[in-house]
């Protein structure tokens, strides 16, 4: 089943609806959406976000300097609520190594992507992205506030970061781990984001490899344009190390209760 919605200036953007639980259950359509952000937005889109999702939230998941370079396009009747879920010492790291000028020009920024693929220092960035977010106490308490809205929402629910792959990645493995997901779908739902963004994600990995780069340059890439499968799954290992199951930690640490996941499952459970 195809999930991405064609919409003609949001990227990676597709429904949950449509995937199946580990009981047999399906997730009811048209009311749950993951995406890029939504700044270039136009009617059209807004029109399908309108009428076939009856969206009435969204939840962005951007840091607020991101969210106010490159602000959503509002939508009248829609509720937005910020939830940063990046940790500083994140956005302090993603942000070293970028002056104005390159964070105001986008062939400057991939520039500086192929240019940092093979730094160790780079490399070592990307792969804390998951742990530094799943560690986070802020970042739980942002995406339980997360859940709990989705639960509680008049209409249909958007989620977004900046290209909708990390940040609401995980956001969507909660969702899905509360909703009764196993751990197979939420991974094949998270790979999704390499099919939307696989040719960029190769040519800038040819640029690289013509540069001397090797797999870590080119999974650099991968983890920084598309999504690092192999990142994420050692993400959802953390988990269930740390805190027993990715279950255990959506209503432990996210404090999602087990009342709360059953109300979710009525509500969006076929």
């Amino acid at each position: 089943m195809n999930r991405f919605i064609q919409f003609q200036a949001i990227e990676n953007a597709r429904e949950i609806g449509g995937l199946c639980t580990a009981h047999g259950h399906k997730i009811r359509t048209g009311l749950l959406v993951r995406s890029g952000n939504l700044s270039r937005a136009t009617d059209s889109d807004v029109a399908v976000l309108c009428n076939r999702f009856k969206i009435s939230d969204v939840f962005d998941f951007r840091f607020d300097s991101e969210a106010a370079a490159d602000p959503d396009r509002r939508i009248p009747g829609v509720r937005y609520t910020g939830l940063s879920t990046l940790p500083r010492e994140m956005i302090d790291g993603f942000s070293s190594g970028r002056n104005d000028t390159e964070q105001q020009s986008s062939n400057d920024f991939v520039a500086s992507l192929v240019r940092y693929a093979s730094v160790p220092e780079a490399q070592a960035l990307a792969r804390r992205l998951y742990p530094s977010i799943i560690m986070s106490e802020e970042s739980q308490r942002h995406y339980g506030r997360f859940l709990r809205g989705v639960l509680y929402a008049p209409g249909g629910s958007l989620w977004h970061c900046s290209q909708g792959k990390d940040r609401a990645g995980l956001a969507t493995a909660y969702l899905l781990t509360a909703l009764g997901a196993d751990r197979e779908t939420i991974v094949a739902d998270f790979d999704q984001s390499n099919v939307y963004y696989e040719k960029y994600v190769e040519q800038l990995s040819e640029q690289v490899r013509r540069k001397g780069g090797d797999s870590d340059a080119t999974d650099f890439i991968r983890a920084m344009v598309g999504v690092s499968v192999k990142n994420f799954c050692a993400g959802l290992d953390l988990i269930d190390s740390t805190f027993g199951s990715l279950q255990s930690y959506v209503e432990n640490q996210l404090g999602f209760t087990a009342p709360e996941c059953a109300r979710l499952r009525e509500r969006y459970l076929e």
